[in-house]
């Protein structure tokens, strides 16, 4: 993943939810984020996205989920008239049924309204009574919205027979809960615990009370990435929101996110994000003038 295409502006980072449509280039660059995407296909031909290696040429009343972290564009298509709606993976984390969802469909990136005719008009709807919520600014807006989000994975989930097919080889379902939720215990208290003495791939197997080998195999299956690359990430995130932040030293900032030293914290940064840290708190002073 190239760190360096992180995107850090266009979402209202205070909310839940965010929408956005109206853009009249066709194209947006290669990037990523910590939030997801839900997009609704506009008219008009081509329309082709990318979602990790993969390029989809999808139609109108298409849907795009992009989940959160995965690298994804626009190649070519209407930006005008289609909708992106974005959701909080905070909102997302803090309901296990969402987490099991999410992890359940991680490989479904594409709902096709000719594959897919039901499913994909019944999408449609829930995605337009956000967009009428959402754009008639009511108070209430990010209550409804993250209502009808919920009703949206919950549809999907309605479908799991017939979307199994195209969820990948492994088994979607191999995951038990009870596991999925030491899993998620143990995400969680990575997450609040960056500076742990121990926080080895061994020690948090221990911690989850399975096997080293199993909890390799399942972290991989739930994050989408190995263990050492996904804590890597975590400790980037973690770093990325305190410079942008104003009153701590890039020293105090490495220590927090939990990296040894500052040395290894400016070698590791400027290999994931293609700069130094200075040079990405740089970005965000700039923004703010």
């Amino acid at each position: 993943m190239d760190y360096s295409t992180y995107e850090i502006y266009d979402f209202d980072h205070v909310s839940a939810i965010n929408m956005s449509t109206g853009f009249k280039e066709r194209s947006y660059k290669n990037h990523w984020h910590s939030y997801g995407e839900i997009l609704l296909v506009g008219p008009g031909n081509p329309n082709i996205f990318s979602v990790g290696k993969n390029k989809y040429e999808m139609v109108p009343d298409d849907l795009l989920i992009v989940w959160p972290m995965e690298m994804h564009s626009v190649i070519d298509a209407d930006r005008e008239k289609s909708l992106v709606i974005q959701f909080s993976n905070a909102f997302i984390n803090s309901l296990f049924d969402l987490r099991r969802i999410m992890h359940m469909y991680r490989n479904l990136h594409v709902i096709c309204i000719n594959s897919h005719p039901v499913l994909a008009k019944k999408l449609k709807e829930i995605v337009l009574q956000m967009k009428e919520i959402f754009f008639a600014e009511r108070q209430d807006r990010e209550i409804r919205c993250c209502m009808l989000l919920m009703e949206f994975m919950l549809v999907l989930l309605e479908y799991r027979n017939e979307l199994a097919p195209e969820m990948g080889e492994e088994d979607p379902y191999a995951i038990t809960d009870d596991v999925m939720k030491r899993m998620i215990s143990v995400t969680d208290y990575i997450k609040n615990n960056l500076t742990a003495d121990d926080l080895s791939q061994g020690a948090m197997a221990e911690m989850a009370g399975i096997s080293r080998d199993y909890f390799s195999r399942i972290f991989k299956n739930v994050t989408g990435m190995n263990y050492s690359k996904w804590l890597n990430t975590i400790r980037l995130e973690k770093a990325s929101q305190l410079l942008s932040e104003e009153g701590r030293t890039l020293t105090e900032i490495a220590m927090l996110s939990g990296f040894q030293s500052i040395s290894s914290f400016n070698r590791v940064f400027r290999e994931e994000k293609g700069m130094a840290p200075g040079e990405y708190r740089a970005l965000f002073d700039g923004n703010s003038k």
